[in-house]
């Protein structure tokens, strides 16, 4: 049923049209490739672009503050609210940078209990900070993401390299986790942590 609708959709769309009872793989790589219905655009980028650009789309509200390496997710939701770009539900984010990541935390807290859809970027010492929060959203059954780009937790001297002690921290809040290896997969999974968010009801947090 897929591959059918999928070559009904280039049959009506296409301007090499396959027929609707065509049921060969044909359709489908034209379809995959951008040939036919749509067409298929390339960017470079990092994760933190990546996971920006999509949390963008499904977010109303962002509560914000920065962290390496996790800032520049939050500046590029600053910049893009701040042009006017609309997500999905047609209007700008609210961008909200508080004065700490506790703070930020809140502010998820508290809008997403107001019926916002609710997103926040962070790593590290920052992510640790979230915690209390955390455990709130998850039992209260609200659906926030939390957007990580992984790093060390620093201990006795200041540590940014990458790896998920940060992450491993948050295992017992309730929080559903979802990882990603590279920037496709960021750019692949990030919705599904927003929308299985709102499906299961279920906060998750989004790492790689």
């Amino acid at each position: 049923p897929a591959a059918q609708s999928a070559c009904q959709m280039i049959g009506s769309n296409s301007e090499n049209p396959i027929t609707p009872t065509s049921r060969d793989r044909r359709g489908l790589y034209t379809y995959m490739r951008g040939e036919g219905y749509m067409a298929r655009k390339f960017k470079s980028m990092d994760g933190n672009e990546a996971a920006a650009y999509v949390s963008y789309a499904y977010t109303e509200v962002a509560g914000i503050y920065p962290i390496t390496p996790s800032s520049p997710m939050a500046d590029h939701v600053d910049q893009w609210a701040a042009q006017g770009r609309k997500n999905i539900f047609g209007t700008p984010v609210k961008v909200v940078e508080m004065e700490s990541e506790a703070g930020a935390a809140g502010t998820v807290h508290g809008s997403l209990g107001a019926g916002a859809l609710t997103t926040t970027y962070t790593a590290s010492q920052g992510l640790l900070l979230m915690i209390p929060n955390m455990y709130k959203i998850a039992g209260e059954q609200l659906p926030g993401v939390f957007h990580v780009s992984a790093r060390c937790v620093a201990s006795h001297a200041l540590n940014i390299f990458g790896d998920h002690s940060d992450v491993m921290a948050c295992r017992q809040t309730g929080f559903a986790m979802l990882a990603e290896g590279n920037v496709q997969e960021v750019m692949d999974l990030s919705p599904v942590a927003h929308l299985a968010a709102i499906e299961g009801k279920t906060p998750f947090l989004n790492f790689f």
